[in-house]
């Protein structure tokens, strides 16, 4: 209901009123720090800073990365406050604001199917033992053109002399016969450990990214795929890291990314941060990690098999805005007893964020006896291909 200029509308009006009635009197000569701009009942609108700043003779400076809604968290350092007791994250958080933005895109969702090597994991590393058996990299590559995927996301694993870089006319062939089959190389993948208390393991897993960025490079790939949870041989990130507060545990994991994102940007090739359902196990822990990381090529592999929460589209839904890569498992949680995805919604989810791009599938064994890739992966592929057409018309959600 709307009461007017002076008071508008009655919700606010009356909000205003019990914050009075309820309240206490402030006095902001001696307490500058609540004082702001106040709008007008009629609204806020996007100029009102620069109406603001006009009235009063000022200027206003648009966001650069490292700014945020405070220069500095010290600056409200008191008598009575330690801005020195805040958790790191907050600071960081308010310092840094204006850097924690969604991927811009422009044209509304535009999907291209690819399929993740590692859905052959048995055969691939059968070939690599004896290359009479098994499957290779381009027998992948085969498989994807005979079913007409858009794209091969080719894991570093399966490359021969992984961890260290293939020679360069194994890559080159390799991307030469992708392009023959009208594949493209939508990224690749390595293991590394970024958890870890021990700063040797650390660097080594930035090296190891470093050479396959150049890898990606070569082959033409956009993407590269980083882990952001612990590695064999320990259990799980608190182990790897000797128990340590997960806080100092996401600077090391943030400060490792961004050193590889940096050498990413020189090559071309983003740094994708798969949730793997251990450091990153929610939607809001993936994306307070990429805020760390803070650099914009750095972004999110988003595994729909990988948040272990009570609902996973909902922290799918979360990160989707941030992600360059995906991971497509048949299940939310990749085992058999987990809820199997619906296509349909998460698709949904997919184009409300506007995400143009390849959608890689990923399907997995789960301890099925009879797990066939070969059948697997043509039915996923179903599925996924009806849920595009059937999501269409589903327009990116206003930011």
């Amino acid at each position: 209901m709307w009461l007017g200029d002076q008071k508008g509308n009655l919700v606010d009006w009356s909000t205003q009123k019990w914050v009075q009635a309820t309240g206490r009197n402030v006095d902001l000569a001696q307490n500058p720090w609540l004082s702001g701009p106040i709008g007008s009942t009629r609204g806020i609108g996007v100029d009102f800073f620069d109406k603001w700043a006009s009235d009063k003779q000022w200027i206003v400076t648009r966001c650069k990365t490292g700014k945020g809604l405070l220069s500095t968290f010290d600056g409200l350092a008191s008598p009575g406050f330690d801005s020195k007791t805040i958790q790191p994250a907050v600071a960081n958080f308010y310092e840094r604001a204006a850097d924690i933005a969604p991927i811009e895109r422009i044209g509304g969702s535009h999907l291209r199917v690819s399929l993740n090597a590692f859905s052959f994991l048995e055969l691939l590393n059968a070939n690599a033992k004896d290359p009479s058996t098994g499957l290779d990299l381009f027998g992948v590559c085969d498989f994807c053109a005979k079913h007409n995927f858009d794209a091969v996301d080719l894991t570093g694993y399966f490359f021969p002399g992984y961890p260290n870089s293939p020679k360069d006319r194994y890559l080159i062939k390799l991307k030469r016969h992708a392009f023959d089959l009208g594949l493209e190389i939508s990224g690749t993948g390595v293991r590394n450990d970024f958890t870890a208390a021990d700063e040797a393991v650390r660097k080594e897993g930035v090296q190891r990214i470093k050479t396959w960025i150049e890898v990606a490079a070569t082959l033409g790939a956009p993407v590269i795929r980083a882990f952001a949870d612990s590695q064999p041989p320990f259990r799980d990130w608190r182990h790897a890291s000797g128990n340590a507060d997960r806080d100092a545990v996401e600077e090391w994991v943030a400060d490792s990314l961004r050193e590889c994102s940096e050498y990413g940007q020189k090559f071309g090739v983003i740094v994708a941060v798969q949730n793997h359902g251990d450091f990153i196990n929610t939607g809001e822990q993936h994306v307070s990690l990429l805020k760390r990381v803070n650099h914009k090529w750095c972004a999110a592999l988003v595994d729909t098999g990988k948040y272990l929460t009570a609902d996973p589209c909902s922290d799918i839904a979360l990160a989707a805005p941030y992600a360059a890569n995906w991971q497509i498992k048949e299940t939310l949680g990749s085992t058999m007893d987990s809820p199997r995805v619906d296509m349909k919604r998460l698709l949904t989810i997919i184009r409300k964020s506007g995400y143009r791009g390849n959608i890689p599938i990923e399907t997995l064994s789960m301890k099925r006896k009879d797990y066939d890739p070969f059948v697997e992966v043509p039915k996923v592929l179903g599925e996924l291909r009806e849920a595009i057409e059937a999501t269409i018309a589903i327009k990116p959600a206003s930011r």
